[in-house]
Formats: C-alpha cells, sequence, structure tokens
C-alpha cells in the first residue's frame, strides 16, 4: 500500500487500506467498524465506497484505529477536511497543507504543478509570451499583458514553467513550448480548473470595457433543453474547442495571445415550460 502522503482523497486511502488488511488476514467491515468504535458494522464501508463522509470527531477515531502516528494522523485530518471542504478557498487551504507535508518528505503529490499552473491566469500568458518574445526580459513581458502584473511575478512564473516543464529555456532569456498546447482534466484537477476558470471568467467581464466589438467576439443564447440535449450540446462544444485548438496550433506567426471560453451552465431549476431567447 502506498504511503499515505501519496494520497489525496480519503475515502481512496482506507478502501486500500481495508483491501490490504482484508488479503493479508480475515478482516471484515464489521470488524473495521468495531475497532474504531461504531455501532453500525457498514459505517466504514458507505465511508469507503463515498456514500458518507467523516467528521471532525470520527476522523481521529479510524487515524487511531488504523494505526497513524506523528505526521501521517495530522495528513490524513487535512486529507478528511479537504474531501469534505464545501468552498474552493478552504479546499485550497487543506490541499496546500498536505502539499507542504508531502514536499517536506521529499514526496511530490500528484498533480501539485498542474494545479500551480492552472491557480493563476499569469503563468498561461506567460507561457504564450515568452516563446513570442525572444530575449525579452521580464520587465518587457508584463508590459505586454494587457492586465498588470509586476516584472517579478512573471519572473517567478518563468521559473516555475521552466521548473515544471511547461517551458524550456534554450538561450539567455529565450523559451519554447516543450508542447503546442496545455489541457487540464475535469477529473483530476476540479479544484485547480475551477479556480482558473473563475479567473478567466473575470477577465472575460473586463474585456467588456477594455476592448472594441472588433476585438473581442462575446455572444450568448439562453435556451430551455432537456439532459439528453445538454449532453449532445456538450459534445458539440469539446469538438469545436478541439477544433479550434487544432487551428491555433496550425498558427505560424504568432502576434498575440487570446483567451476563449466556453460557458454551459443552468439559469433555472428543472421544470416543465420549454422557451427561448437569443441575446448578444
Amino acid at each position: 500500500m502506498k504511503p499515505i502522503i501519496e494520497y489525496q482523497d480519503y475515502h481512496a486511502f482506507l478502501n486500500d487500506y481495508y483491501e490490504e488488511r482484508k488479503r493479508t488476514s480475515a478482516f471484515s467491515w464489521r470488524e473495521f467498524s468495531k475497532i474504531a468504535g461504531f455501532v453500525s458494522p457498514s459505517y466504514l464501508k458507505d465511508v469507503c465506497s463515498g456514500k458518507t463522509n467523516l467528521s471532525k470527531v470520527t476522523m481521529d477515531r479510524v487515524a487511531q484505529a488504523i494505526g497513524l502516528v506523528g505526521h501521517e494522523v495530522v495528513y490524513f485530518e487535512a486529507m478528511v477536511q479537504f474531501g469534505n471542504a464545501k468552498t474552493d478557498e478552504q479546499k485550497k487551504k487543506f490541499l496546500e497543507q498536505m502539499q507542504s507535508m508531502a514536499l517536506d518528505r521529499k514526496v511530490r503529490v500528484i498533480d501539485k504543478d498542474a494545479f500551480e499552473y492552472y491557480d493563476s491566469w499569469k503563468n498561461q500568458v506567460v507561457r504564450e509570451l515568452a516563446p513570442m518574445m525572444p530575449g525579452a526580459m521580464p520587465g518587457e513581458i508584463a508590459k505586454a499583458c494587457v492586465q498588470e502584473i509586476p516584472a517579478i511575478d512573471v519572473r517567478k512564473s518563468l521559473q516555475f514553467l521552466v521548473r515544471a516543464g511547461f517551458l524550456k529555456q534554450i538561450g539567455e532569456n529565450v523559451y519554447e513550448q516543450t508542447e503546442k498546447s496545455v489541457e487540464g482534466s475535469k477529473e483530476g484537477l476540479p479544484l485547480a480548473i475551477r479556480s482558473m476558470h473563475r479567473e478567466m471568467g473575470n477577465l472575460a467581464v473586463d474585456s467588456l470595457d477594455r476592448f472594441t466589438a472588433k476585438e473581442r467576439n462575446i455572444t450568448g443564447v439562453t435556451m430551455g433543453i432537456d439532459r439528453e440535449t445538454y449532453e449532445r450540446i456538450v459534445g458539440e462544444l469539446d469538438e469545436s474547442r478541439r477544433k479550434i485548438t487544432t487551428i491555433a496550433e496550425a498558427c505560424s506567426n504568432i502576434r498575440q495571445v487570446y483567451r476563449l471560453n466556453l460557458q454551459l451552465f443552468p439559469l433555472s431549476k428543472e421544470v416543465g415550460k420549454n422557451e427561448e431567447t437569443k441575446d448578444e
């Protein structure tokens, strides 16, 4: 079984612990729950399957039951609170605590670099701008950004992008991309992806006043649909995004960095009325 600091999901950690014990002994869910002091013999089975969550009280009992000590207990508690957190701010707090503990023990937490990459719009813009401006100093790259960004932030971003493998330095202040495009996994990085979408959504709102209609394209449609239609539309959006990415990758004379947001979200609860209005 992997060390606890290689986990981010406490449900998966507990399930692996149970499977490991069961593989080497006549271990059962009833026995597991009894050791942890729970009356219900299926309580921990429900926790492991994700049907229910541990609380601040029960997580200490479980940590003691499975024999966690020292930093393992602290990490387990942070992992439980990360999994149970209701807001992105809370999730980020506990994820950073887990990452710090893992790094102290020279263990890389899965998706750490990707989380940092998507956590700010700066990394994504710098990744595109740096190869377009060979020899440019961080201050020059900062001035090329529409949004205000200090030169020191550009320098830190460049250092991170090179270290994490998003950029490769091939000369003094000369960079090239290791991949033409970067795409995040919705399943693997939900917190980081939400953080990125939130920032980019705010920048999209800002663009309404910052740029003329000739420099930006923002349209929308409000429509009544059912779940099956929703899935079909999502498929079309995914296909359109892939085609647009292919078009962008074929560009050999890059002069500017753009952001495309594809947004589809509910404006009402489920009702039985079909209405459609369009707006621009």
